[in-house]
């Protein structure tokens, strides 16, 4: 890593927080009414008795060197590998109308 890329920790931070608040972990949320899948325990804030749901991946767990080795290879690529174009010259390049 150059000390002009993003820091992994900050990527995984965003994606991290993408998941927090996306329509797939709220619908999950919504499909059990806010309890846990396994023992029922309702999702809580009251003053004294906050239990909070965590949103597990049924297929396992999340392999994040993975994840982030393909967005630093695919997306985070060096500035020299990056070109400012205007949107239609970036259309022409990418599609080549």
């Amino acid at each position: 890593m150059t000390s002009e890329q993003t820091p992994r920790s900050r990527v995984k931070g965003l994606l991290r927080q993408m998941f927090v608040s996306s329509r797939e972990r709220s619908a999950a949320l919504k499909a059990t009414g806010y309890c846990c899948a396994k023992c029922g325990v309702k999702q809580s804030a009251k003053k004294g008795g906050v239990v909070k749901l965590d949103v597990h991946h049924k297929a396992g767990h999340i392999d994040w060197d993975k994840i982030l080795d393909l967005i630093y290879k695919e997306l985070l690529v060096p500035a020299d590998e990056l070109e400012p174009l205007c949107k239609e010259c970036h259309y022409k390049e990418t599609y080549g109308a």
